[in-house]
């Protein structure tokens, strides 16, 4: 059984994503200015690797934990509507890139999944 790195493409394919979906984060009004002074080059990398970790291929993520990297964000007013746009942007780009719906599901419940982490709060129930 193929893991959801390979159903997405591998690292070819992961690296188009992220690409384009900071192209759209970065033109987003309502995510964008959680981007300024970030080295997006690095952010870009960074990103690719963590969802190559998530999604069963090679592990080569040396990021910081979700809590972590995320604590700067928070006291610029990060909350469930910057989380809900990161997935509604990634959930489109992998759709335009012919990434069927099952699988897109799953990476949505892989973001579900940490987002209580990213927002620095205790697990729901």
């Amino acid at each position: 059984m193929q893991s959801l790195y390979e159903q997405l493409g591998g690292a070819p394919a992961i690296e188009a994503v992220v690409e384009s979906f900071y192209r759209k984060m970065l033109s987003d009004d309502r995510v964008s200015r959680f981007f300024d002074g970030i080295d997006m080059d690095r952010q870009m990398a960074k990103q690719g690797a963590f969802i190559t970790m998530v999604t069963g291929g090679p592990n080569h993520y040396t990021g910081r934990d979700m809590r972590t990297a995320h604590a700067p964000m928070l006291s610029k007013g990060l909350g469930d509507l910057h989380v809900d746009v990161v997935i509604e942007h990634l959930a489109a780009t992998l759709a335009e890139f012919g990434v069927g719906q099952t699988q897109i599901q799953q990476v949505r419940a892989l973001c579900e999944s940490v987002r209580d982490d990213v927002l620095s709060r205790d697990k729901r129930t």
